[in-house]
C-alpha cells in the first residue's frame, strides 16, 4: 500500500472541513463547495477502506489513487486560499470560484468514471485472490475424527478411558433425548417442521447430512415436538433402519401403526406398503425412518396411504422423484456451538462465570461446528482441571489423536459410507484426500485426475462427482454454470468436509508407505515427511503423490523413485520454489499440478525436470510467475491441456522467446484466467491447429485478440469473459467454422459483434450478458442456423427477437441481475 493512500485519506478529511467552512462564509463558492462535499463524502469511505485493509493495489489503480491524492492536495490549497481571500477582492474571488468548479468536475469524473468501471473487475479479482474458504458451513472442520483421542493421562481400565466413557455418555444422551437436542437446532427444526406439517402435498420428505452432523438428534426432536404430535394426533412412529435392516419387521411395525394394531408381527400377512390404499377416512400418520442406507430398502418402507407422511433420515441425498423435499443439515454457528459444548461440558448453555473463556472458545473452535465432536469433546472435559483442558487444546491444535482406539472406532464407523460405493466411485473418493483441507478443489483438476487415473471420459467423471455429492461426500460450489454442457471447470470448485478428507487419508494410509497407491501429506510441513525419508532406499509405488510445504530449495529434496506415479500435486506457500529432482524419476507422469498459496507469485527453479516428461498430458499452474522454458526443451507431444490461473505471464509466451506450436504440437485446451499482466496473446497461438478450447478470462489488461485467430481450424470453444479492456473481436473469428460456444460476457467495453459472425455455421450458444456497449447486431446473425441459445441482458434481448424470426429454435435467455456476494461472507 503506497503512502499516497494515507495522504489521500488525510487530505480528503481536511478538505471536507474547509469546504464546510466555505459553505458558511463564501457566497460565490458555496454551490460548488456543497457539491464537492457530496462527492468527497461518497469517496472517503472507499479511500478509508483502501487505507486500512493493508491490501496491495495493482499499479493501474495505484496510479489513479496517486492522481486523486494530488488533486485533493491542490483542492486543499485552493480551499485554504479561498478562506484567506477578503470579501472585498471580488475579481480574485471570481477566479477562485472558477478554479473550484474545475476541481469539482475533476473529482466528480473520478467518482463516476474509473471508480465505477473497475467495480466488476475488483469483485472477480477478490474472488480468486482470496485464500479463505468459500463456504462457512462445509469447509471449516479440521482433522476432526483424528483429534478425538485420548492422551493416556486419565485413562482408566483396559476397555477404554475417559474419552470412550464420554462417547458412551454422549451417545446415550442422544438415544434417550433430553435438553441437549434443543441446542443449535432452532433453524433446522423450524424448516423441517415446515416440510412435515406445513406441506400437505409432500408425501415423503428428508433430512440428509454427513455422519455426526446431528441428523438423528434433529429427527428425534421432530418426533417429540408438541406441534408435530398434535398435527398427527400422536400417530408418530420412529424407526431405525440401519445398514442391515430387518425389512419385514419394519414393515410390520408400519402396518400396525396404520391399522392401529401394535400387536402385528412379522409373521402376519402384510400387504405391500407401496400400494395406494384408501380407507375411506384420512388418518394422519408420520413415520420417521432413521439411518436409511439404500433406495431398494426405502422403496419397501414408504407409505402410500392418504394422510401418511414419511420423514427419511440418511447420509445420502435421494432423488427428488423419491423424496419430494430434502433438508440438508448445516453445521452449527459459533454461538450454537458454544451452547452445545457448554451443555456437554458444564451442564448449562453458556460459559460459566469465572472460567477461562478464551480457552473454552479455542477448544470449541477446534470442533468446527460438528455436533458429535462438540458433545464428545465437551463431555470428555467435564470436571477436568484447567491444565487438562490446556493439554487437550494443544493436542487438538496439533491434530494429534487423543485416543487411538476411539479414532479408529469413529473412522471405521464412517468407513461404512465408503465401502458400499461402487469400486470406481470409491477410488475417486479416496483421491480427494490428495487435496488440502479448507481449500477449494478446482473442478478441472479433479475431473482431469479422475480421467487420467481411472480411464474414464469427462462425462463419466462428472457423473461420479454428482453421485459423491448426492451422498454428501463432497459439496459442489453454488454456481449457475455447474453442470452446463459448456461449463468452464477451471473456475468452478468443490469442497470436502475435513472429516471425510481424514477418512480418505485414513483408508489410503493402511498399507506400507512404499506400497500405498496414494502418497499424501495431510498437512503442511517444512520438508518431506520423516516416514518418506526413512524409506527412500526402495521405490514408491504410488500413483498419486501430493506434497504440501513452504519454500523448498535443492538441498531440501531427497532422491526418490516413483515408477508408477501418474499424478503429482505440489502445494506450497512461497515466493520461490525449487521443483523436486525426483520428477526425473516419474516416467509415467501424466498430470502435474502446482498451486502456490502465498500472497505473491512464485518463481520456479529447476524447470529442466519438466522438459523431459514425454507422457505429460496436463499442466496446471496457479499463482506462478510463468518461466521461460530452457532452449533444450523437446516438444511435449502428449501435452493436451495447459491451465494458467492467477499467473504472471511476463514475456514467457512471446514469439521471440518460445515457439508454442513447436513445443506443444498436440495441445487441445489452453486456459489463462486472472492473468492481470496479459495484454495480448502471442500471434503464434493461431498456428496451434489442434487447439479445441481457448479460454482467456478475467484478464483485466487484455486489449485485443490476434488478427489471425480464424486460423484455429479446430477451435470449438472460445471464452473471453470478464476482460473489460477488450473493445473488439477480430474479423477473423468469423472463419472458425467449428466453433460451438462463444462467451464474451462481462466484456463491458466490447462495442459490437463482428459483421461476418453469420459464418460461424456450427455456433450453438452465445453468452453475452453484461455487454452494455453492444447496441446492435450484425445482419449476418440471422444466418446462425445452428444457434440454439443466447444469454444476454434485457436491453439486448429485443435485438435477438428479430433474429429469432429467422432461427425458429432459438432460445433467448435474459440473464437475471445478480449481486450476490455470499462468497465474501467469510
Amino acid at each position: 500500500m503506497a503512502v499516497t493512500d494515507f495522504i489521500a485519506g488525510k487530505v480528503a478529511a481536511e478538505l471536507l472541513e474547509m469546504l464546510d467552512e466555505i459553505c458558511r462564509k463564501s457566497f460565490l463558492c458555496k454551490p460548488t463547495a456543497a457539491q464537492l462535499v457530496t462527492s468527497i463524502q461518497d469517496l472517503l469511505p472507499t479511500i478509508q477502506e483502501i487505507k486500512y485493509t493493508g491490501v496491495a493495489i495493482p499499479p493501474p489503480r495505484q496510479r489513479q489513487i496517486d492522481a486523486l491524492s494530488e488533486t485533493l492536495v491542490r483542492g486543499r490549497d485552493l480551499a485554504h486560499e479561498i478562506l484567506n481571500s477578503g470579501r472585498w477582492n471580488f475579481l480574485k474571488n471570481v477566479q477562485l470560484a472558477r478554479k473550484m468548479e474545475k476541481l469539482e468536475k475533476k473529482v466528480s469524473r473520478f467518482v463516476n468514471g474509473p471508480l465505477q468501471v473497475h467495480v466488476l473487475a475488483d469483485v472477480h479479482h477478490l474472488r480468486y485472490d482470496s485464500e479463505k474458504k468459500f463456504d462457512r458451513i462445509e469447509n471449516s472442520i479440521r482433522q476432526l475424527e483424528q483429534r478425538l483421542g485420548a492422551a493416556k493421562s486419565g485413562v482408566g481400565g483396559e476397555e477404554g478411558g475417559w474419552l470412550e466413557e464420554a462417547v458412551r455418555r454422549a451417545e446415550e444422551e442422544e438415544r434417550c433425548g433430553g435438553d441437549l437436542v434443543n441446542l443449535g437446532m432452532e433453524v433446522a427444526k423450524r424448516k423441517v417442521k415446515e416440510m412435515v406439517i406445513g406441506k400437505d402435498d409432500f408425501r415423503v420428505v428428508g433430512i440428509c447430512g454427513i455422519g455426526g452432523s446431528g441428523k438423528t438428534t434433529l429427527a428425534r426432536e421432530i418426533c417429540r415436538d408438541d406441534d408435530v404430535r398434535s398435527y398427527f394426533n400422536n400417530r408418530v412412529l420412529f424407526l431405525t433402519v440401519s445398514q442391515s435392516p430387518n425389512v419385514e419387521q419394519l414393515r410390520s411395525k408400519i402396518w400396525g401403526m396404520i391399522i392401529g394394531n401394535d400387536s402385528v408381527g412379522s409373521s402376519d400377512t402384510i400387504p405391500p406398503l407401496t400400494l395406494q390404499y384408501d380407507f375411506g377416512i384420512v388418518v394422519k400418520t408420520l413415520v420417521i425412518l432413521d439411518d436409511v442406507w439404500s433406495l431398494p430398502v426405502l422403496d419397501q418402507l414408504i407409505l402410500k396411504t392418504p394422510g401418511c407422511k414419511t420423514l427419511v433420515v440418511s447420509r445420502f441425498k435421494f432423488s427428488p422423484s423419491v423424496i419430494n423435499c430434502t433438508y440438508e443439515l448445516e453445521l452449527l454457528r459459533e454461538d450454537e456451538a458454544v451452547s452445545l459444548f457448554c451443555h456437554a461440558a458444564f451442564g448449562q448453555n453458556a460459559i460459566p462465570s469465572g472460567s477461562n473463556e478464551k480457552l473454552i472458545k479455542q477448544v470449541v473452535d477446534e470442533c468446527k461446528g460438528l455436533p458429535l465432536a462438540l458433545k464428545v469433546i465437551g463431555a470428555s472435559l467435564r470436571d477436568k482441571p484447567e491444565m487438562f483442558w490446556t493439554s487437550a487444546k494443544s493436542i487438538l491444535t496439533r491434530s494429534q489423536p487423543i485416543c487411538e482406539s476411539h479414532e479408529i472406532q469413529l473412522l471405521e464407523r464412517m468407513r461404512l459410507s465408503i465401502d458400499c460405493l461402487p469400486e470406481k466411485v470409491r477410488e475417486c473418493f479416496l483421491d480427494l484426500g490428495s487435496f488440502l483441507e479448507d481449500k477449494k478443489i478446482p473442478l478441472d483438476v479433479l475431473i482431469n485426475i479422475w480421467v487420467e487415473l481411472h480411464d474414464i471420459e469427462d462425462k463419466e467423471a462428472f457423473a461420479i462427482l454428482v453421485e459423491l455429492a448426492d451422498k454428501n461426500l463432497l459439496t459442489p460450489v453454488k454456481d449457475a454454470r455447474y453442470g452446463d454442457i459448456y461449463s468452464s471447470y477451471y473456475d468452478i470448485s468443490v469442497y470436502q468436509h475435513d472429516v471425510l478428507r481424514d477418512l480418505a487419508i485414513y483408508l489410503s494410509n493402511r498399507e506400507n508407505v512404499n506400497q500405498r497407491r496414494r502418497l499424501l501429506m495431510p498437512r503442511r510441513e517444512t520438508g518431506i515427511p520423516k516416514e518418506w525419508e526413512r524409506n527412500v532406499d526402495k521405490p514408491f509405488n504410488a500413483q498419486i503423490v501430493s506434497v504440501y510445504t513452504g519454500e523448498m530449495r535443492e538441498m531440501d529434496w531427497f532422491s526418490m523413485e516413483f515408477p508408477k506415479a501418474e499424478v503429482l500435486i505440489l502445494n506450497f506457500s512461497s515466493s520461490e520454489y525449487f521443483l523436486p529432482p525426483f520428477i526425473d524419476n516419474m516416467p509415467k507422469l501424466k498430470t502435474l499440478v502446482l498451486i502456490n498459496y502465498s500472497t505473491s507469485n512464485a518463481v520456479l527453479h529447476n524447470l529442466s525436470v519438466v522438459t523431459n516428461l514425454s507422457n505429460l498430458r496436463s499442466l496446471w499452474f496457479e499463482k506462478i510467475s510463468v518461466p521461460q522454458l530452457p532452449e533444450t526443451t523437446l516438444p511435449l507431444k502428449n501435452l493436451r491441456k495447459i491451465s494458467l490461473v492467477l499467473c504472471k505471464i511476463n514475456t514467457s509466451l512471446d514469439d521471440s522467446v518460445v515457439d508454442l506450436p513447436y513445443l506443444f504440437p498436440c495441445l487441445s485446451e489452453l486456459t489463462m484466467d486472472h492473468c492481470d499482466d496479459l495484454t495480448e496473446l502471442p500471434p503464434s497461438i493461431c498456428k496451434m491447429n489442434k487447439l479445441k478450447s481457448l479460454s482467456v478470462t478475467n484478464c483485466h489488461s487484455l486489449r485485443e485478440l490476434p488478427t489471425d485467430l480464424g486460423k484455429l481450424s479446430s477451435l470449438q470453444i472460445l471464452r473471453t469473459y470478464a476482460c473489460p479492456c477488450l473493445r473488439r473481436l477480430p474479423p477473423g473469428i468469423c472463419s472458425l467454422v467449428l466453433l460451438q460456444y462463444l462467451d464474451i460476457s462481462q466484456c463491458v467495453n466490447l462495442a459490437s459483434l463482428p459483421e461476418g459472425i453469420g459464418g460461424l455455421k456450427c455456433l450453438e450458444k452465445i453468452d453475452m450478458r453484461e455487454c452494455p456497449q453492444i447496441r446492435n447486431l450484425p445482419r449476418s446473425a440471422a444466418s446462425l442456423r445452428s444457434l440454439h441459445r443466447v444469454i444476454c441482458d434485457e436491453e439486448v434481448s429485443w435485438l435477438w427477437r428479430e433474429v429469432e424470426k429467422s432461427i425458429p429454435d432459438l432460445c433467448i435467455q435474459v440473464a437475471e441481475a445478480c449481486f450476490n456476494l455470499d462468497w465474501l461472507a467469510e
